[in-house]
């Protein structure tokens, strides 16, 4: 990859800044969407841009008051209502602003990073060819069809569509604030974002947890198989290492049955997260004294009791190892440990199942959960 100093001085500005201040435009330009544009990779084949350094003012999406319905050939269709401002992204030029036949009225961008910004299927357009314009303001107003009203909107580098999805959340109407490269390759340009936004991890953490939340183990079978062979070291947790066992699961000389098992090591000692998953409690509950329950995506949910102090609340999304709460005897409890439970579908099974005990190893088993309740291992 040829990176120049333009990579890294002042020579990218210069340049992006010239493609965005010509006020004059060949014929060729106000009438075709897809151009190259000219000297944006003369001095090199690659730039970045940090969108992270962008402020409110420096973005508008499209259709603040829109929503994305669907992202169709790199082309983003938003939805809104009749009479509606469609809204600069960034600060640039406006090289078409015409009646194309395919896509209605148009309005295309040329910005200072380089990107172009296409607004098609517009009622009326708002701008003229050459005039400079700023991140939010009006450009056109929104068109659509007889039935449905709405903007398709692209974003282009050098002329070739890319799938605005890399630079913006359409459901948030955020930017994201990530570094991107943009590399020549041939006839087309690479992006790849070199440093991502924080808050797309967050999301899709949020989406799994939504996921893991509404799951039914049963919903398609009267069976759950979970095949503890194929979950990888690192995506499991003996929940107590260091724990020998003071009461095992369905323990005969309780006077009550046991629903779990009873590890103990120390006072104040870190409880683990046996594996990924959402908290679903995480309060003071009867005997259990102040509990958690975890469930996972593979269909079992663990529960942490009679712990001294919780660490997580409902909703967070946990990862196998993490520390979660302390041991203590909250509840009923005569002695500071750990009570650990093993459900699925509400009901309880012995969590040597699972774990090996004395080698505080995951089982490498294959176990079958029936509906009506009972398991088999094989």
């Amino acid at each position: 990859m040829k990176l120049t100093s333009l990579f890294f001085t002042m020579a990218l500005a210069t340049t992006l800044s010239s493609c965005a201040q010509t006020l004059s435009f060949t014929k060729l330009e106000q009438q075709k969407i897809a151009v190259e544009t000219p000297g944006l990779f003369e001095r090199s084949e690659a730039y970045t841009v940090d969108f992270a350094i962008y402020g409110e003012k420096d973005y508008s999406f499209p259709l603040p008051v829109g929503q994305m319905e669907s992202n169709t050939d790199n082309v983003l269709r938003i939805v809104t209502t009749q009479g509606d401002a469609v809204k600069a992204m960034f600060d640039g030029v406006v090289r078409m602003s015409w009646n194309h036949p395919q896509y209605g009225h148009v309005v295309v961008l040329r910005h200072d990073n380089g990107l172009e910004t296409v607004y098609a299927q517009n009622r009326e357009n708002r701008v003229k060819v050459g005039q400079k314009v700023k991140a939010g303001q009006t450009v056109a107003i929104v068109g659509g069809s007889a039935d449905k009203t709405y903007c398709d909107f692209s974003i282009m580098i050098n002329g070739g569509r890319i799938n605005p999805e890399i630079l913006i959340a359409p459901k948030a109407h955020r930017l994201l604030k990530q570094k991107v490269l943009f590399e020549k390759k041939g006839f087309h340009v690479q992006v790849s974002v070199v440093e991502h936004d924080p808050w797309v991890d967050e999301q899709a953490k949020a989406e799994e947890a939504k996921a893991i939340l509404k799951q039914n183990p049963f919903a398609s079978s009267s069976q759950l198989v979970i095949n503890l062979a194929a979950i990888p070291d690192g995506e499991w947790c003996y929940p107590l290492p260091g724990a020998k066992v003071i009461s095992p699961y369905n323990n005969q000389r309780s006077s009550h049955r046991h629903s779990g098992v009873d590890l103990k090591t120390r006072a104040n000692d870190n409880i683990l997260a046996a594996f990924d998953g959402v908290v679903t409690m995480s309060q003071s509950y009867y005997g259990y004294g102040n509990c958690i329950i975890v469930r996972h995506a593979n269909g079992l949910e663990t529960l942490y009791s009679h712990n001294v102090k919780n660490l997580v609340k409902v909703g967070d999304h946990v990862r196998a190892g993490q520390v979660i709460a302390l041991t203590g005897r909250t509840g009923r409890a005569t002695t500071e440990h750990l009570h650990f439970e093993i459900r699925v579908d509400g009901k309880h099974y012995n969590p040597n199942l699972v774990f090996d005990h004395d080698t505080k190893q995951l089982r490498r088993n294959k176990l079958t959960f029936f509906k009506g309740g009972g398991v088999r291992a094989n």
